[in-house]
């Protein structure tokens, strides 16, 4: 167990965590050079296209150092704000991290909330200035700027650029000398950590644990403590590159345990792995219950493939844990499922996922956030209201509260001001102002969580020219004066388009909502009235005109009174056209109100 080290990389997005875990891997020999790519641990396309980290990815390696073999074993974490979950889980598996900071863009929110999210597991931690090698790069003023934060002594941050491979040395020598090897007892009962989990269709699922204490054996039957559930050890290994079965695992290391397990709920991470025969007497703390920041419905475009999409949310459950969803029926979708996610980018990954993985294109609803709402009759119950179909009627309504968050926005001093604007803007007040260094501040504001779900990363990066760098924790409810908006096609209700808006808002947001749909909606053979409105009152209303066939073509001549005729009858139809009329809305209409102010 002292040759064992286990540490995990944490960083601001786009820092150069994948790049440093490729050349630890080359530079120690776990990857041939027939292996060789970027970004190397990211196995989805989806993460080499964006040249984001989405999984949080373990691997085994071995290092040499003065004649004694270490085995460390390294978690390359993701870097946004919305897989924040993965970066904790990972964390709760190591005894290490290295911190890395860019030396060109210095330290970011996400550097700074990884870090309290590490120093709470009581992490060491590793300072590294990576990218020394850009013309850009301001080494001195970064390197004061990690002293600041860390308290540490300048030489200890390591200067190193994971491009060239300069530094990886030191680093490795650094891991093995300041890292604490794992503590636990190979002799007690068993005690494992399920940190992860991947579904495998040829053979079930793949659960990826860490050992606390005790001795895991290939083909002994285990027991799942949270599911109350046994199972016999078919396979256990190391997560190489390629997996490699071993006959035990014991206290202090990290694998992966295949039981032939079909059933995707009978997973849960954060789970104790224990011996049937020799039980531990009590489980592991696991891991707090994620919290979804973003509600949205999806739906199969097929509704019979209901089914197919269940199964579906439940594989990928198991790989991504802080996804959350329950079954939920539309008028206008059919059955499919409310969701809860982490953020916009976190969405926009699932639903990409179950089209690239499981083939099954969806339709996502209009996002919101989850609200509290009190009833006249009842004014101490919590009513939670996921969607806005679900808020009571305004007449027994006393109050609803909404999310509130803490956001942390650190950028160049020049985009104060027009940081400060768009918070306004969004109903944000500003909590303090922190100069870290004489070009770069940290605002705080608090903020409704309603406001941010939409488009606001998108405008910060925008109205700070890409120099901002944007992370939330969540604070409490405040009453709020809302209103639910319905959009009315035909003057039939859609309840997938419906949100809850702040009555300060809500003109200019239907308003909004009418002119995009008006665009989206295909002309029809009859006048399609869209209508925005707040209980039986219409804020806005816009039309689709109709497709118009020239019936008096054939006129061509005589009294007006035969053109009449024909105007009149053509009327007639369109009238019966439109009482029994179906409109059909297309996919990009629910995704518009998204983008409301391009």
């Amino acid at each position: 167990m002292k040759k064992i080290r286990n540490f995990c990389i944490i960083a601001h997005i786009d820092h150069g965590k994948s790049t440093l875990a490729d050349r630890l891997l080359e530079f120690t020999g776990a990857v041939t050079e027939r292996e060789k790519k970027d970004q190397l641990l990211d196995n989805m396309d989806l993460e080499r296209e964006r040249g984001i980290t989405i999984k949080s990815h373990a691997i085994q390696m071995e290092y040499n150092l003065n004649n004694e073999l270490y085995i460390l074993n390294l978690i390359d974490t993701p870097g946004h704000v919305d897989f924040s979950y993965e970066v904790s889980r990972s964390i709760a598996a190591c005894e290490g991290a290295l911190l890395v900071v860019d030396a060109a863009q210095s330290i970011q929110a996400q550097t700074i909330s990884n870090l309290y999210l590490a120093l709470e597991n009581d992490l060491e931690i590793i300072p590294v200035l990576n990218k020394i090698d850009l013309p850009s790069a301001n080494k001195e003023e970064v390197t004061d700027d990690i002293v600041n934060l860390l308290g540490c002594d300048k030489n200890e941050i390591i200067p190193a650029s994971a491009k060239t491979g300069q530094g990886i040395e030191e680093i490795l020598k650094a891991i093995i000398e300041k890292i604490p090897h794992p503590k636990g007892n190979s002799e007690s009962p068993l005690q494992a950590l399920i940190f992860d989990s991947i579904y495998n269709p040829f053979r079930g699922v793949e659960t990826y644990f860490r050992v606390l204490n005790g001795t895991i054996k290939k083909g002994e039957k285990v027991h799942f403590m949270a599911t109350n559930k046994s199972y016999f050890a078919d396979e256990i290994g190391t997560l190489k590159l390629i997996q490699e079965p071993k006959n035990k695992i014991a206290a202090g290391d990290v694998g992966y345990l295949i039981t032939g397990i079909k059933n995707a709920k009978e997973v849960k991470v954060g789970d104790t792995i224990t011996s049937s025969e020799n039980p531990t007497g009590n489980a592991i703390d696991g891991f707090e219950e994620v919290k979804p920041m973003v509600f949205a419905g999806i739906y199969p475009i097929d509704t019979e493939e209901f089914e197919d999409l269940r199964s579906s949310m439940e594989k990928l459950q198991l790989n991504d844990a802080s996804l959350v969803f329950s079954p939920e029926s539309s008028a206008a979708l059919g059955f499919g499922f409310r969701c809860g996610f982490l953020g916009m980018l976190h969405l926009e990954i699932i639903q990409e996922r179950l089209e690239r993985e499981f083939n099954l294109p969806v339709i996502t609803t209009v996002p919101n956030v989850s609200y509290q709402a009190y009833t006249k009759k009842d004014p101490s119950k919590i009513l939670l209201v996921n969607n806005p179909s679900d808020l009571p009627d305004p007449s027994f309504l006393d109050r609803v509260e909404e999310p509130y968050i803490t956001a942390s926005i650190i950028t160049k001093s020049d985009y104060v001001g027009n940081i400060m604007s768009l918070c306004i803007e969004k109903r944000g007040m500003i909590l303090n102002q922190h100069y870290i260094t004489t070009e770069r501040v940290e605002l705080t504001f608090n903020l409704p969580l309603a406001e941010i779900v939409f488009d606001f990363y998108d405008r910060l990066k925008t109205v700070s020219k890409g120099y901002a760098s944007f992370d939330y924790t969540p604070s409490k409810m405040k009453v709020s004066k809302l209103v639910k908006i319905d959009i009315l096609l035909n003057g039939n209700q859609v309840d997938a388009l419906s949100a809850l808006i702040h009555s300060d808002n809500a003109y200019s947001i239907g308003k909004k909502i009418c002119e995009k749909l008006q665009k989206i909606i295909p002309r029809q053979q009859f006048d399609i009235p869209i209508q925005a409105a707040i209980g039986s009152k219409i804020i806005a209303r816009e039309t689709v005109k109709a497709l118009r066939k020239d019936v008096t073509a054939k006129c061509y001549g005589g009294d007006i009174t035969r053109k009449r005729k024909l105007l009149e009858k053509q009327k007639k139809g369109k009238k019966k056209m439109r009482q029994i009329g179906n409109v059909e809305i297309p996919q990009e209409a629910f995704m518009a109100v998204l983008k409301l102010n391009t």
